[in-house]
């Protein structure tokens, strides 16, 4: 107990530790060199970022990972499900070819779909939610795949004997009991729509501003340290929150 204690602790430091320095730097107006700490606190940081546009920015990344979410959290229930029933001729080379995003490069990809939606009239938000969906799609493959793998199917067997339609099935058995890796997948595949950079700057030629646009924008400029402080942890921080009742949910389906 003492030892998973430690451990415990020791990776919330790993976590945390980082985010100090953009904590201080968040709120310093001034800090220069050889200063352990800010020469002047305030809130400069915070009022460049929020005309910088970090709220809509935000909303819009917020938009962006739900709807990848909503997309890709059922389709890698269905594959996963698929993958584990022993109804597949070939199980390994479909799974194979659902984690196919993860070994080619985003950015050829971009590029090359990016032409093909303009030919083809998609609309750019359609074009990159669809593009991120299955980028996603092969986390939460993965995470389904190994909690049906899991499960007992003599729950659903007994469920239907009982009378229970296929929809009650899914509803008052799958979902109580598949409830964690459900919100683990859905968290993974927000994370894709989130923090995605380059398929957004390229599908959305630039006229799509998400917080990590913003956030590589504003990097790439000099003098403005408290600015990017505060959009890095608008990009970090709500994450993490949902991570945390994503363990919250986990813990009270465990109990």
């Amino acid at each position: 107990m003492l030892v998973s204690r430690l451990g415990r602790g020791a990776l919330a430091v790993w976590l945390v530790l980082p985010l100090v320095p953009l904590l201080l730097w968040a709120a310093a107006d001034r800090w220069s060199a050889p200063a352990l700490l800010p020469q002047a606190w305030g809130t400069t940081g915070l009022a460049e970022a929020r005309a910088a546009g970090a709220g809509p920015a935000a909303v819009r990344s917020a938009v962006l990972g739900t709807a990848v979410a909503v997309l890709a959290t059922p389709l890698g229930a269905l594959a996963g499900r698929a993958l584990t029933s022993g109804a597949l001729r070939a199980p390994g080379l479909v799974f194979a070819v659902l984690l196919s995003p993860l070994v080619l490069p985003p950015f050829a990809v971009a590029l090359g779909l990016d032409v093909l939606l303009l030919r083809l009239r998609v609309p750019a938000e359609v074009g990159l939610v669809l593009l991120l969906t299955v980028a996603a799609i092969p986390y939460t493959t993965v995470v389904m795949r190994a909690a049906y793998a899991a499960h007992d199917r003599h729950h659903d067997e007994e469920a239907r004997l009982l009378g229970a339609s296929a929809w009650q099935v899914v509803r008052s058995v799958h979902l109580p009991l598949l409830a964690p890796a459900v919100a683990g997948a859905a968290f993974l595949a927000f994370l894709v729509g989130w923090s995605d950079y380059v398929v957004t700057l390229l599908v959305g030629g630039g006229r799509l501003v998400t917080l990590p646009l913003l956030v590589g924008a504003a990097a790439s400029a000099t003098g403005n340290d408290a600015q990017v402080a505060v959009l890095a942890l608008s990009a970090v921080l709500p994450p993490v929150a949902l991570l945390v009742v994503i363990g919250s949910i986990g813990r009270r389906a465990r109990r």
